[in-house]
């Protein structure tokens, strides 16, 4: 049996972090196991459409690098058009297909016409909950003659489709994650199959795309576990093969509830936004929910292809920790080319006002040397807005307690003293200039350690601690360097 899996979104906004790990599972199941990896637009319900939602999931899975091998992809030229030989891969384009095979539950009487308006349903279930018992529609139409049906449509009247299940039967299905379920018709509801727009609901359009486009292995979220059942039995009802199920736990939020964007970043979107790498994301994703045999928490993609397993699924809910996301973006931040990180912060230097974009072509080289300095402290390439001040402030005051107790030194006159010295005494400033300064000036003046290290550090960009000090003096350069000792002697001592 070759292997098929789809990932199948609807396009109602953002795709959310677990939207991107459900794509993401049934991607290396499908690459771990030689098969195909589809992807399917589900836009049944047209009034959630959201204008340029696939456009915007299929960006956020290109950025992760879950490319899909069928289904609707975007052209050279910016428009949607689908690969594949199993479509159309957008629902709405499929009604006649829909139409053909309600027609067959009709004809073969599993499922039936209902004319009860929404007013009559709200009153049942209103009965049924003060009763105590389970809500569920109450079978109303499901005696109609063919004759009385006909007659309702032919005036026009409203209806939907509906399954007719059958009476305390069990229907039983294996899932990967959960195990053998078991579930009896009478806890369930004759399901809504088409509505009355003409529409199929999904729970009858999943089951018919998924069988025609040959899916084997369903792999969603642990919310449609629940309407499994009414899935199982429209299989059954059409005599299909049903696929093997996998029901993916939540994600959680530090609380231990479902991850929703009240809680902060969701959206795939929003840690794009902010300068994660698509590796880290993806890389972290993949840990919130399995874990290899050996704990290893660093994973390229091809590695993820190789160890990935449903059996390594976890049953129970993984917390998105954002600090464990950082760890992990950090590491591929100090693993990746400067030029990469420097690209990806010049937005961000840009919009917080440090330069303007010609000065981000002009200044290159001087940007990168600068991201250099800075990329082994942040977790995400947008935090480096709040670190690059000590690069571009003119004027130097002291952050805190400490750094103004290091300017009341008794020696700083000597140290800032000498340093001018040394800055003076060079065309430009070298990567190797602040070593041997302070070498030279620890030989001159007997001052050595953090009491000659952190005092300067203070004179030149306000901070007693921050990233390697003979970098930031290299990229400051000898202007800059004067500039901010002086405004240090005629200030600040």
């Amino acid at each position: 049996m070759s292997v098929r899996v789809r990932f199948a979104p609807s396009p109602t906004g953002y795709v959310h972090i677990g939207s991107l790990r459900t794509a993401l599972y049934n991607y290396l199941f499908a690459k771990k196991s030689n098969g195909k990896y589809i992807l399917r637009i589900e836009d049944t319900d047209q009034s959630r459409y959201v204008e340029g939602a696939i456009e915007g999931m299929l960006s956020s899975m290109g950025w992760a690098g879950v490319n899909h091998d069928e289904g609707v992809v975007i052209d050279k030229d910016g428009k949607l058009i689908e690969k594949g030989e199993y479509g159309p891969y957008v629902q709405s384009k499929r009604l006649p297909i829909y139409k053909e095979y309600i027609n067959k539950l009709i004809d073969s009487g599993d499922a039936y016409y209902c004319f009860c308006t929404k007013e009559r349903i709200d009153k049942i279930r209103e009965e049924q909950k003060a009763a105590g018992q389970l809500s569920r529609y109450d079978g109303f139409c499901k005696g109609l003659s063919q004759e009385e049906i006909n007659d309702r449509v032919e005036a026009g009247e409203s209806y939907v489709i509906r399954l007719k299940l059958p009476e305390n039967y069990d229907i039983s299905f294996n899932d990967v994650v959960r195990g053998n379920v078991v579930i009896n018709t009478q806890d369930m509801d004759d399901q809504v199959l088409i509505k009355s727009d003409g529409f199929p609901t999904y729970h009858f359009a999943v089951v018919v795309d998924d069988h025609l486009m040959g899916i084997t292995h369903v792999i969603r979220g642990e919310e449609w576990l629940i309407s499994t059942p009414k899935h199982i039995y429209l299989y059954e009802a059409f005599g299909w093969n049903k696929p093997q199920y996998v029901h993916l736990p939540n994600i959680l939020n530090a609380d231990k509830k479902k991850l929703s964007k009240r809680q902060g970043d969701v959206a795939v979107g929003d840690f794009v936004k902010k300068g994660y790498l698509p590796e880290a994301l993806v890389n972290y994703i993949a840990l919130v929910g399995w874990s290899s045999e050996d704990n290893q928490e660093i994973f390229t993609m091809q590695e993820l292809e190789e160890k990935f397993s449903l059996e390594r699924v976890s049953k129970s809910g993984g917390v998105f920790d954002i600090n464990k996301l950082n760890w992990v973006n950090s590491h591929y931040i100090k693993e990746a080319p400067i030029e990469q990180i420097t690209d990806l912060a010049i937005p961000h230097l840009i919009e917080a006002g440090y330069i303007t974009e010609a000065e981000a072509s002009h200044k290159y080289e001087w940007l990168k040397d600068m991201v250099g300095v800075l990329k082994e402290s942040i977790s995400y390439v947008g935090e480096i807005s709040k670190k690059v001040d000590i690069f571009f402030k003119t004027e130097i005051q002291p952050e805190d307690d400490e750094a103004r107790d290091l300017l009341k030194l008794q020696h700083m006159p000597l140290l800032l003293s000498k340093f001018t010295e040394k800055v003076e005494a060079v065309d430009t400033i070298e990567a190797d200039f602040g070593k041997k300064a302070f070498k030279e000036i620890q030989k001159e003046t007997g001052i050595k350690g953090p009491q000659l290290y952190k005092p300067l550090r203070v004179a030149i960009t306000g901070k007693a601690h921050g990233p390697d000090i003979n970098q930031v003096i290299k990229v400051l350069g000898k202007q800059n360097l004067i500039s901010r000792i002086q405004y240090v002697k005629e200030h600040l001592i």
